[in-house]
């Protein structure tokens, strides 16, 4: 008998959604033992799934058909006590964000401690440490005693991963538990899943849009759109010969081409020259705390019309070297020549005029766009604060929302009524706005279904040709450095430790932090058969 048995499934949406079913008549079955995926886009129904199981259905979403069969008994007609027994107990959950999961007030070891008390556990505070250390955090008893925003991302995921296991559950569902973490977290996160699978026993429900994800750690896979399971099999059969265009069209927009750039030989346009950045943690009001060296000797060049990509784990210092490029963090030493202007040693007055010329695009365009102003003007602020006609800068607005491919009606939308894919381009047409010669993308598709990213990618590489734009690109996904980059210069700890021609460096990399960046790219060994032509 299966772990896990879902019949013709179907939830409805609430009237005047885009689609009249969440999910429809969607059936799959899970062993124990077994990792399936469910891989699609957002609004696929992925989620959805995972929560009728677990029984967190909003309740605006209403089951018309279907049961769900756990260990022989249909979890959607047990009582609302039984259910509470079955989550933690015998199922799982490793939700997607942890830091909203996980309560900002307590202490994670309190968290944990929770799960266990309220499951009728004695001494729960004393397993405490033990759950932490069986998934390779370091120094538990510390950790336990730390909040929440205190942890790293991977680490707060580790905690998450902690709590659901803290009571041995015999099904696991993980909802995209390594979108956004870095490469090396997130190959860890991996292995400890099918570690802790192998070693239990567990049955594992792994939701991603990821298919490197998926070929790294799935037994089988079934692809979900619109609601609607259309492929499903053996994780070799759907990875090397998929049969619904809709599968072919997901693996096809998986980053995996190398780039294929002619290396720009021209005057450079941006030069850091030893550019240094410390900040100091702890310390009081006798004392000035730990030196945290998060940009160290920082050399590097960028040439006219080339895309430079600054990869590395989160804390290399990618970001504040960007933010140092656009004056959002001063360094301490070094120059930052932009053509022949220090940019390190202009004051406010002084560099308003390059605020034309550098532009960036933000990792959240839902945190960086006015939630208050219509696109268009949030798209013509920069150009009217610099002197442009009202009129004539929202008819450019809308000559940029069809550059990025976006409907120029859509001018006087607010920013929440698009997807997440579709305000990375407002964040982009509104860098744009401003014409700039140098643009500073930092993540710009980190979060975004694998579909989207391919998207945005193409985008920004049309813009570059088309514009003559030059580009600091930051990222932490390498396969992505290799679609755009023709350059890469890798960063560990505030240092650039490696750089040159994006396909000599991943062909043949010299320095070991390199090496391991390498080696942690999920599915590094899988190579997709469908091309984004063929597709």
């Amino acid at each position: 008998m299966s772990l896990l048995s879902v019949e013709n499934l179907t939830i409805a949406l609430p009237p005047g959604g885009d689609r009249p079913h969440a999910i429809s008549d969607v059936s799959f079955t899970l062993d124990p033992g077994e990792v399936l995926c469910i891989v699609g886009e957002s609004g696929s129904g992925k989620s959805v799934s995972a929560g009728a199981i677990m029984g967190l259905l909003p309740a605006a979403l209403k089951r018309e058909a279907g049961r769900i069969l756990f260990e022989g008994r249909d979890v959607l007609t047990l009582s609302e006590p039984d259910k509470r027994a079955l989550r933690g107990a015998r199922i799982g959950m490793i939700f997607q964000e942890p830091m909203t999961a996980l309560n900002p007030l307590m202490r994670v070891g309190e968290q944990i401690a929770e799960v266990l008390t309220v499951h009728g556990v004695r001494g729960a505070a004393d397993r405490v440490p033990e759950l932490l250390s069986a998934v390779n955090l370091p120094d538990p008893a510390r950790l336990a005693r730390s909040y929440p925003h205190l942890l790293s991302g991977g680490q707060r995921q580790r905690v998450m991963i902690a709590m659901a296991l803290a009571l041995e559950p015999a099904l696991l569902i993980a909802d995209e538990p390594t979108t956004a973490l870095d490469v090396t977290t997130q190959m860890q996160i991996l292995r400890l899943i099918k570690e802790i699978q192998t070693r239990r026993g567990t049955g594992v429900l792994l939701i991603t849009h990821d298919f490197g994800v998926v070929a790294e750690i799935a037994d089988r896979v079934a692809v979900m759109q619109f609601g609607q399971i259309v492929e499903s099999g053996p994780a070799a059969q759907v990875l090397d010969a998929p049969q619904h265009p809709y599968t072919k069209a997901l693996i096809a927009a998986v980053p995996h081409r190398s780039a294929r750039h002619a290396l720009a030989t021209g005057r450079p346009v941006l030069e850091a020259i030893g550019v240094r950045k410390t900040y100091h943690r702890g310390g009081g009001l006798f004392g000035g705390g730990a030196a945290v060296h998060a940009i160290a000797d920082a050399d590097f060049v960028l040439r006219k019309g080339e895309t430079l990509g600054l990869v590395g784990e989160s804390g290399s210092g990618k970001s504040t070297l960007a933010r140092c490029v656009v004056r959002l963090v001063q360094p301490d030493e070094g120059a930052i020549r932009f053509h022949d202007t220090d940019l390190a040693r202009l004051n406010r007055r002084e560099w308003k005029p390059f605020r034309k010329r550098i532009q960036m695009v933000f990792q959240d365009p839902f945190a960086s766009l006015n939630p208050r102003r219509r696109v268009g003007e949030i798209i013509a602020e920069g150009p009217i604060a610099h002197g442009t006609p009202r009129t004539e800068a929202l008819r450019r607005a809308r000559e940029l929302l069809g550059l990025v491919h976006l409907d120029p009606g859509a001018i006087d939308r607010f920013p929440h009524e698009f997807s997440g894919g579709q305000r990375q381009r407002i964040g982009i047409a509104r860098a744009l706005a401003m014409d700039p010669e140098l643009l500073i993308a930092d993540e710009p598709v980190s979060a975004l279904d694998v579909s989207v990213q391919a998207q945005v990618l193409d985008l920004l590489e049309e813009l570059r040709q088309r514009l003559g734009l030059t580009m600091l690109f930051i990222t932490h996904d390498l396969r992505v450095a290799a679609q755009i980059c023709s350059r890469v210069a890798v960063m560990q700890r505030g240092r650039i430790v490696e750089q040159g021609e994006t396909g000599a460096v991943f062909a043949n990399p010299q320095h070991p932090y390199t090496q391991s960046l390498l080696d942690s790219i999920p599915g590094r060994g899988w190579t997709p058969t469908v091309s984004r032509d063929s597709a």
